[in-house]
């Protein structure tokens, strides 16, 4: 039983292995980041830190691909927000249940948007609540756009550069506490949830 989180790593390595050296790979970890940061729900990172560890010395530019995704799926994200909120952010955001979450999210808009989006990008608090509500106070886009950038940019870059740098000693530690750190992110995602429902009930 205590090697079922190293079984599990390695299947999902080696699907990767196979995976990665088609033409679709890099293409589709640019999809589910675009995909995400506006309407998907799963985030990008767990598909970039296994690619990065099948090829370590793809690892910047699988980065640089998902950062690239991240801010124009924002971007669609602002559109949604901006132009069709009833029709289509809305829905999204009733799916998920995130209402408060939006309201919160707005308010904080008002005092500081560039903060408020920069922060975001470090969070796992989902993405598309802060693109989507930048649509709707009417952000400046090229506030979106930086913040985006800066954000995203410095959390897939620095998942890069540990893999790029730490490789195989961070390959052995995923492969060793895999079902600890799966845990941990589905605990994170949780916390984030209710930290961001716990503030916008003040």
């Amino acid at each position: 039983m205590k090697d079922t989180g190293a079984t599990l790593f390695k299947r999902l390595q080696d699907w990767t292995l196979q995976w990665v050296g088609t033409p679709y790979a890099t293409p589709s970890l640019f999809a589910v980041a675009f995909a995400e940061a506006s309407f998907f729900p799963i985030p990008p990172d767990i598909l970039l830190i296994v690619m990065a560890l099948a090829i370590p010395s793809k690892a910047f530019r699988y980065a640089l691909v998902c950062c690239a995704g991240s801010v124009l799926g924002g971007c669609l994200g602002y559109v949604i927000g901006y132009e069709m909120f009833e029709r289509v952010g809305k829905p999204i955001i009733n799916f998920y249940d995130l209402q408060k979450e939006f309201d919160y999210v707005s308010t904080q808009f008002h005092e500081n948007a560039f903060a408020a989006i920069a922060i975001a990008g470090f969070t796992p608090i989902p993405y598309k609540l802060f693109t989507i509500a930048a649509g709707v106070c009417k952000i400046k886009f090229s506030t979106l756009v930086l913040a985006s950038i800066l954000s995203r940019g410095t959390r897939f870059m620095a998942e890069g550069a540990l893999i790029y740098f730490f490789g195989e000693r961070v390959k052995t530690f995923i492969e060793k506490y895999f079902n600890m750190l799966s845990i941990a992110f589905v605990v994170l995602l949780i916390l984030g949830y209710i930290l961001i429902t716990s503030f916008s009930s003040q």
